[in-house]
């Protein structure tokens, strides 16, 4: 059992992380919120988590969250960036393409 465990974590501490941009669309037209994170495999369950709690960051968001009891809101990643391409400069390069997307979709950031 301990090896099993032993091989989990390893497992998880080896893994590919994807650092991205994702976004955030409300049920309502026109409600859409875009963030980045280092890790697009986490950053979900931690957003999800923090809304359900009642103490995301972002006021706009928890707002409409707690409105529509979370219903009918959907997560997607916008852009995964190669983390060995952008080196140390990963979290210039993720504002940079906040910026973007933030334009883009007409989405407030987060």
């Amino acid at each position: 059992m301990k090896t099993d465990r032993k091989a989990l974590l390893t497992a998880y501490r080896e893994r590919k992380v994807a650092a991205g941009i994702f976004a955030v669309m409300g049920p309502e037209a026109g409600q859409c919120w875009v963030g980045l994170a280092p890790d697009l495999s986490t950053v979900w369950n931690r957003t999800a988590f923090q809304l359900r709690l009642g103490g995301h960051p972002c006021r706009t968001l928890q707002a409409a969250w707690s409105a529509r009891c979370g219903e009918d809101f959907t997560f997607r990643e916008v852009e995964r960036l190669d983390t060995e391409e952008t080196g140390s400069d990963l979290h210039r390069t993720l504002r940079a393409r906040l910026a973007v997307w933030a334009e883009r979709l007409a989405a407030e950031k987060i």
